[in-house]
């Protein structure tokens, strides 16, 4: 698969039934994904498996990751709106 596919793929995982979802994952990929490391592209992939309602808890502080690396890179998707 080369770049371009991964990028459209990425893309449309970051498109979401939910309009706030939308804005910061959209926002994160313009911002902020591509000063990711090797883990958090992996863990980037693990919060676009969840289902709209947990990620968005995740996303607004109103939930914790069971897994604490997460947080850094759930604080990047917040900050990464606040710069657009």
């Amino acid at each position: 698969m080369n770049q371009v596919e991964i990028d459209n793929r990425l893309r449309w995982k970051c498109r979401r039934g939910m309009l706030e979802l939308d804005i910061l994952l959209q926002g994160f990929l313009r911002n902020g994904y591509a000063a990711l490391d090797e883990d958090d592209v992996l863990r980037f992939a693990q919060l676009l498996d969840y289902e709209d309602n947990p990620l968005f808890d995740l996303l607004m502080g109103h939930m914790q990751p069971a897994d604490r690396a997460f947080a850094p890179l759930l604080q990047a998707i917040r900050r990464s709106v606040r710069s657009d």
